[in-house]
């Protein structure tokens, strides 16, 4: 597996985020996901969706990915 540096693309809803995550792989970005469990969510206002990371070379791109398939699902648009 090649050597990969991840930067945070945004952080999202669950949902939002399943649309960004299958967007990002179809345009063979390679990405990650931290989903806070349920009792961080309770706790703490800030950990309320899913953060993904990308890419840092292809961070622009997966901006613009995830913009583009946000706008078709009906999403937020700024990741």
């Amino acid at each position: 597996m090649p050597d990969v540096r991840t930067v945070q693309l945004g952080q999202f809803t669950d949902e939002n985020a399943e649309v960004v995550a299958g967007a990002l792989a179809g345009a063979g970005i390679v990405w990650w996901h931290k989903t806070s469990g349920r009792f961080t969510r309770i706790l703490s206002a800030g950990d309320w969706g899913t953060r993904i990371y990308v890419d840092a070379a292809r961070l622009e791109e997966a901006q613009q990915v995830a913009r583009a398939a946000l706008a078709e699902a009906g999403g937020q648009t700024r990741p």
